[in-house]
């Protein structure tokens, strides 16, 4: 679909990526578009649609992995059947692909250089400073310096207005990266108290210190982008889609 976004990054010819906008959908209301959650009281028959609309569009899908989403640090192993409570999946097979549905909170797909396994991962700043990236990385089977992962549209710095105890609470247990360079995350914003966090730059420091070095970002915000849902610029609101998978 051409209002799709398709990553730009170097993954293997098997890999199929995509994020889905909200142009083109069966939803009316705040929800309006192309709204793939079920949770957010728009009506089912028109998720459903969206849904199979989606499946439709994308070349070799068979089954996409829905997550009944956190904000936890769990990945699980997709299977397509189950709704767990998880913030991510990864998978070996053919045909399913792993999906998480966001509206500000920050989207990662990944992939091995081999194109052996898939993974999504819905991080918000809860599931990230829990660990929901280091839990995604660690379940592949290939080493984190052969995993590449791509961060797609979420809340910007200067419109992710967050309280001093989130700063605190990153400086004082996100695993992994230098503590200042989780302060550069983190700008004061007008009224005091308050910072504006870099919620991709915080992942992609995550990620480099795992041992990954192919980190591509979109450089979207769902705030500022029109095309994405967003619940800080309107609640309620629908959710867009990233998803991942092999060709069979």
């Amino acid at each position: 679909m051409a209002d799709w976004l398709v990553p730009d990054w170097d993954a293997p010819a098997s890999v199929r990526a995509l994020c889905t906008t909200r142009a083109g959908g069966a939803s009316k209301g705040p929800w309006a578009g192309f709204n793939l959650a079920e949770h957010v009281k728009d009506d089912n028959s028109s998720v459903a649609e969206n849904r199979r609309k989606l499946k439709r569009g994308c070349e070799g899908l068979e089954r996409i992995q829905w997550l009944t989403q956190i904000h936890s640090p769990n990945c699980v192993s997709a299977d397509g059947h189950s709704l767990p409570e998880a913030d991510a999946s990864i998978s070996d097979q053919a045909g399913l692909a792993c999906a998480v549905l966001t509206a500000d909170c920050l989207p990662v797909l990944l992939c091995d250089s081999a194109g052996e396994q898939v993974a999504a991962a819905h991080a918000g700043w809860r599931g990230l400073l829990d660990g929901v990236l280091i839990n995604t990385v660690t379940a592949f089977h290939a080493a984190p310096g052969t995993v590449q992962a791509w961060l797609g549209p979420c809340i910007r710095q200067p419109r992710f207005e967050v309280g001093a105890e989130v700063r605190e609470a990153f400086l004082a247990r996100f695993q992994g990266p230098a503590e200042q360079a989780i302060k550069a995350c983190f700008v004061s914003a007008s009224e005091p108290g308050k910072f504006l966090c870099d919620l991709a730059g915080l992942a992609a420091l995550q990620l480099r210190a795992l041992g990954l070095s192919a980190i591509s970002d979109s450089g979207l915000c769902s705030y500022d982008d029109p095309r994405f849902y967003s619940y800080r610029r309107q609640n309620p609101c629908g959710r867009f889609a990233s998803l991942i998978y092999r060709l069979p």
